[in-house]
Formats: structure tokens, C-alpha cells, sequence
């Protein structure tokens, strides 16, 4: 299914599902994502600890970010794809970022558990069938849906991929 056959759309998640294109839930997973990495691995090598301000997070933090937003949104889905109703609380993406201390890890062993993550995502995405596609529950008091949370996890990493080409990567120029 593609992103206008979403019908239950968070208004506070347009702004990543919009950063995507009219295509397919799983072919925007597999585009954005860990082809991508690769092909930037030397950049984010040489960013290494580096921040652009005070208080903000190192690309290993953001990388690590996406990891655990994957994860947890894919819990979400499978719990709305099996018509869980139960309401979902949200998560405190600063305190998991601190807990989960990506800068002391090597930057390949993050861009490996990406890899093995999202992989994981898309054949959890192929295994959806259009009922459950559409099948919808609450995370933090907001409506979704499983079809949605798919464009909201393409869109995450496309826009965080923008704040590290944006603000990061002039760091290196």
C-alpha cells in the first residue's frame, strides 16, 4: 500500500511522512535507509563525537535514536496489526538517548544494528496484509496506523539524515 492510502494521519507525524514519496510502505523503507549509510560511512566516521551546539546529540546519538524509534514503533504496529486496542504510552527520546550511550560504541557496530533493524522491519512489513495495513490504535493519545507507522519510520530517518547533512556535516567542510 502507498502513503494516499493512509487514512488516520497524526498531525504531529506529517512532517515525516511527508518527506516521502507516494510509494509503496515497503519499497520506502527499503529506499531510505541503509544503502544510504553506507554510502555515507566515511562523513559520519569523521564527524566521530562532534555536535554543532551545546546540549544537542553526536550522529552516533541520532543513529542510535532511530534504532530505538524503529523498535518501538514497531512494537506499536504489531500490537495494532494483531488489534490490540489497548492506548500505548509515549516514550522520553532524550532519556533513552542518554541511557543508551551510543557514544561509547563504535560507529560500524551502530550502523550494522541499523541494518539488522531495518531489515527486520521490512520483512515484519511484508508479512502485513492490507487489513492489517489499515489496522489503527493510540501511542501517545495520537491515532495511527500500522501503514502510517511504516511512512512515519521512512520519513524519521530521511529527516534526521537532513539535521546531520545540515548541521553536522559542515563540521567536516
Amino acid at each position: 500500500m502507498k502513503k494516499s492510502d493512509i487514512t488516520e494521519m497524526p498531525e504531529y507525524f506529517e512532517k515525516y511522512i511527508n518527506l516521502v514519496e507516494d510509494i509503496d510502505v515497503v519499497l520506502a523503507l527499503e529506499k531510505y535507509g541503509i544503502e544510504f549509510l553506507k554510502a555515507e560511512f566515511s562523513k559520519f566516521e569523521q564527524l566521530a563525537d562532534k555536535i554543532y551546539a551545546p546540549a544537542k546529540w553526536t550522529a552516533k546519538d541520532i543513529l542510535q535514536h532511530i534504532i530505538d524509534t524503529e523498535r518501538i514503533f514497531c512494537y506499536r504496529a504489531l500490537r495494532f496489526a494483531r488489534h490490540d486496542h489497548t492506548p500505548l504510552q509515549g516514550c522520553d527520546e532524550n532519556m533513552d538517548a542518554m541511557k543508551a550511550k551510543a557514544n561509547d560504541r563504535e560507529l560500524g557496530d551502530i550502523i550494522e544494528e541499523f541494518k539488522y533493524t531495518r531489515l527486520s522491519t521490512i520483512s515484519f512489513f511484508k508479512s502485513f496484509n492490507e487489513k492489517m495495513l489499515l489496522s489503527e490504535g493510540v501511542a501517545n493519545d495520537k491515532r495511527v496506523s500500522v501503514l502510517a507507522i511504516g511512512f512515519i519510520l521512512a520519513g524519521h530517518f530521511i529527516h534526521h539524515l537532513k539535521v546531520i547533512e545540515d548541521k553536522y556535516y559542515p563540521l567536516i567542510m
